[in-house]
């Protein structure tokens, strides 16, 4: 891991993806990486002619930036491997489906397909509470598939929030002795 939380930039084609698992395994490693940071742990992962350019994972809190979602951090990222604002053929992983900001990068970006694992039923712009990446209307339209890894990244979320009501009630049940 690097200093910044991130894992270490292996961008340079090292790793290849052979299917939509192999992606979101890589996601989800990255939504560790998140976690490890206090993050909500999302991870990213973009993927063009099977070699992964680019990773991210929430920093928002970090950054303190509110667009520093793993989608956004891994678009920039690709965007500057490739030099070049559009990702055409890219294929992206992420462990949660985008949120209405994230997909709306990802159209901008004219990545060819989306892949997620779980839905988000608060937040969710894909498929949730709307269609942003396949919207008729849209001049830019992704294919999208979602479930493979479902279990591990439900876990994963479910975990870090339990985790954080446990420490709010721990936090509010302490008596004052003073």
């Amino acid at each position: 891991m690097e200093r910044d939380g991130s894992l270490p930039d292996r961008s340079t084609g090292a790793a290849k993806v052979g299917s939509d698992r192999e992606g979101l395994e890589l996601a989800l490693a990255e939504a560790h990486a998140a976690l490890a940071l206090d993050e909500v742990p999302v991870g990213a992962v973009v993927v063009i002619d099977g070699i992964v350019v680019a990773r991210g994972h929430n920093r928002t809190r970090t950054d303190c930036d509110p667009t520093a979602h793993a989608e956004v951090l891994a678009l920039r990222r690709a965007a500057a491997v490739v030099g070049a604002q559009r990702l055409i053929g890219a294929t992206v992983y992420t462990t949660v489906e985008p949120c209405f900001m994230c997909a709306g990068a990802l159209s901008h970006a004219r990545v060819a397909r989306v892949v997620w694992a779980v839905r988000d039923p608060k937040f969710g712009g894909a498929v949730s509470l709307g269609s942003v990446l396949t919207d008729p209307r849209m001049n830019h339209r992704c294919q999208t598939a979602e479930g493979e890894c479902a279990d591990e990244v439900r876990a994963l979320l479910r975990g870090f929030f339990e985790d954080k009501r446990r420490k709010a009630r721990e936090s509010t049940d302490t008596p004052d002795l003073s």
